[in-house]
């Protein structure tokens, strides 16, 4: 903790930080030409999904995460399916890693709380960073993967 502040200004800086930080990453991601965002292949531990279901249980809960790109204008919108044409399975394929890497992002923005947080705070905030966006990334993989699948049924 390099900078000393009074612990009511540490909860006030996190609490009004992270909102901060999020929905400005979200908005700056959603700027971003979508022809930036080429996912990388599925990595074999994936196994077509059925890593997600088997161990995370996503089928139970993925369904329930915000869609933020309900939030900020001219995000697109990632929780339901709208349409089964090629094009627009490419498109919501790009933009499942757009979501990915924006929580990546929040996630590896967590150093700058450790700033002026004690060492109580630091680990809160860590907890805070995983579990708001780890769930995301998951459901954004996983959704992906099914994507994918689709897709190359419908070649």
């Amino acid at each position: 903790m390099p900078i000393e502040v009074p612990v009511v200004w540490v909860v006030v800086t996190n609490v009004v930080g992270w909102p901060v930080i999020q929905l400005g990453l979200a908005w700056l991601f959603t700027r971003l030409p979508v022809a930036w965002f080429d996912p990388p292949g599925a990595a074999a531990w994936e196994q077509g999904g059925r890593f997600y279901e088997r161990v995370c249980g996503i089928r139970h809960w993925k369904d329930r995460l915000p869609d933020g790109a309900r939030w900020i204008g001219g995000g697109f919108t990632k929780g339901t399916l709208t349409g089964s044409a090629p094009s627009y399975l490419r498109r919501f394929i790009q933009e499942t890693w757009r979501g990915e890497l924006c929580h990546w992002f929040a996630i590896g923005c967590t150093p700058v709380f450790f700033l002026w947080n004690p060492w109580w705070a630091d680990a809160l905030i860590v907890v805070y960073a995983v579990t708001a966006n780890l769930p995301c990334i998951l459901a954004q993989r996983y959704n992906r993967l099914r994507l994918r699948h689709l897709l190359a049924r419908k070649s």
